[in-house]
């Protein structure tokens, strides 16, 4: 028995290894089948719910601040704000002495007033030109009546001095009185000559008349008093120096909040000297850079999610991309990069992209310039 039984218990020890080795590959068999059917999992997950965004956390709040400026020149009167205060538009922020701005209205004020007066100067010359014609017609008229009597004076003592000369060729008449009738017609030739001249002077004096009301009429026709060139440079001025004075008076542009204030009562401020600066907090928006081979398949209007430092993930903000930048940031650098000398090194560039935010989230959740954001578009999103 013992004999027989001996190779039998060495077939057993034999198979028994054998089994091991093939149980041992079915276990490994088993575990890379598992972490196969994992990998295919995570790969579809990834594939359906993460692989249709592109996330970066090198994002900011910006927003187009409203730099109040001083447009007229003078000491600043008061100041109605400080750092940190939220104002509404059209609230008084800064006021400058007025004083010079006031008189240099009522300057302009007394410009346009003489200037007015002026054009009903102009006007009442026009009636007195027109009645000084009328004057020089009579005058012409009186004076064409004194050249036909000249000239009816000339012929009677020319036919006259004929007569006596006729006779004093016979000695008919005496020397004294052929002299006196030669006089006489000297006379009358003079006389007519003064006649002459006098009617060529008042014709003369009618066409200067006539020019003078051609040009008053030139300078008012087809206008009124509120129309002519010079009434309306005065009310220009006028205008101007009210604009200068109601600019003494410094209002907010926007509703936001005062930052960056500079300017003290006493202080004597210029033309386009900055004053401060008005954040409009409602009005923010993102700026993300993301890195250029993440924006393949972004696109304008796709929907954008956002959290920020100062809320953390609690508060989630809900966007829309605006647009991109002209420029990666490298590129508007104050020192840009010489990418064309021996020592480059290639970088990968982030390009800013616009993203709007929604207003009533920024009101239930303010957030302020400069803060820190992660963005995260939706590829999916239209």
């Amino acid at each position: 028995m013992t004999e027989e039984q001996t190779p039998a218990s060495q077939q057993t020890v034999q198979k028994a290894p054998a089994s091991q080795a093939k149980s041992t590959r079915k276990k490994w068999l088993s575990i890379v089948a598992i972490l196969f059917i994992i990998c295919a999992i995570i790969y579809i997950v990834w594939t359906v719910f993460f692989s249709h965004v592109e996330d970066t956390d090198n994002a900011y709040v910006g927003a187009d601040t409203a730099q109040v400026s001083s447009m007229v020149g003078g000491q600043v009167k008061s100041v109605s704000v400080e750092d940190t205060q939220r104002v509404k538009a059209g609230d008084v922020l800064v006021v400058i002495d007025d004083r010079d701005a006031k008189i240099s209205l009522a300057q302009a004020e007394a410009d346009l007033a003489k200037v007015k007066r002026q054009y009903t100067q102009t006007q009442a010359n026009s009636g007195s030109l027109s009645s000084q014609i009328q004057s020089t017609h009579d005058a012409i008229q009186s004076q064409k009546a004194q050249v036909e009597k000249a000239k009816a004076d000339l012929e009677k003592a020319t036919a006259d001095f004929k007569r006596r000369q006729e006779l004093s060729a016979s000695g008919a008449i005496s020397k004294e009185e052929y002299a006196t009738s030669q006089n006489a017609l000297n006379t009358a030739k003079a006389n007519y000559g003064v006649a002459q001249a006098g009617l060529s002077q008042a014709v003369s004096n009618q066409k200067v008349a006539q020019s003078n009301l051609d040009a008053n009429n030139a300078l008012i026709k087809g206008l009124d008093q509120e129309t002519t060139p010079d009434v309306l440079a005065a009310q220009a001025k006028v205008d101007q120096a009210q604009l200068n004075l109601d600019r003494t008076v410094i209002k907010a542009p926007v509703d936001g909040i005062v930052t960056n204030r500079n300017v003290q009562i006493g202080q004597t401020v210029s033309v386009g000297s900055s004053l401060m600066l008005v954040v409009p907090v409602n009005k923010l928006y993102v700026d993300a850079n993301f890195k250029e081979n993440q924006l393949a398949d972004v696109k304008p209007g796709q929907s954008v999610t956002l959290t920020s430092d100062l809320y953390g993930d609690d508060v989630v903000y809900h966007g829309k991309v605006v647009g991109f930048s002209g420029g990666t940031g490298a590129a508007f650098a104050l020192i840009p990069a010489q990418n064309a000398t021996g020592n480059w090194i290639k970088v990968v560039q982030r390009l800013p992209v616009r993203v709007a935010l929604d207003e009533k989230e920024l009101e239930k959740h303010p957030l302020r310039v400069g803060l820190s954001m992660t963005a995260k578009v939706d590829l999916k999103s239209k």
